[in-house]
């Protein structure tokens, strides 16, 4: 999912809010309840989404939905987003604040797309590669399995991805073939 540039603006403050307070893994906890709520209740989306609904009519499905189960921090922050007409971006702005809180704790997430599932030794040997691209950060990885890449890997992280696929590898041949640098002699 593309994240748009308001939800990092929004996320951004709202990490900032929560460093003012002291109080910055309670509303990353906060957020990331926010984030599995929003993922899973399609109805929850389509009500935020809406024009048709009026805003304390969505303020109060939030409430219900999460008060008592988030602080006053978080809390507060929903109210803000419902007042200025921000809250069909709610669950892209958590999205956002996830992985801003990960930037900001020095973790590095890699999503790793493979045809079977690595064991350890491979797992390890992609850590050792993205540490070696990122040192000092923390590597979390996230495998994915995709059975049309045919065999090798995609390696991604943020906008930098390492495409060494065998549906990449056949790309290439294949283009190169589609060139014919073969000219015959007359």
């Amino acid at each position: 999912m593309r994240i748009q540039p308001v939800a990092y603006r929004y996320a951004k403050s709202l990490l900032e809010l929560a460093l003012e307070q002291g109080q910055l893994e309670q509303v990353a906890q906060d957020i990331d309840l926010v984030a599995d709520t929003c993922s899973a209740s399609d109805e929850l989306r389509v009500i935020l989404k809406s024009p048709v609904i009026r805003p304390d009519s969505k303020r109060n499905v939030l409430d219900k939905a999460l008060a008592g189960r988030i602080g006053n921090v978080v809390l507060t922050f929903l109210h803000v987003l419902l007042r200025k007409g921000r809250e069909a971006l709610l669950y892209e702005i958590a999205l956002a604040f996830q992985q801003i809180h990960r930037e900001h704790n020095g973790v590095v997430v890699c999503k790793l797309t493979v045809a079977v599932e690595f064991n350890t030794i491979e797992l390890q040997q992609v850590q050792r590669i993205i540490t070696a691209r990122f040192p000092g950060k923390t590597i979390e990885i996230e495998q994915v399995i995709d059975p049309s890449i045919l065999g090798g890997g995609i390696i991604q992280v943020g906008d930098l991805q390492w495409d060494a696929s065998v549906r990449n590898k056949l790309h290439a041949i294949k283009r190169t073939f589609a060139e014919n640098p073969y000219i015959p002699k007359l």
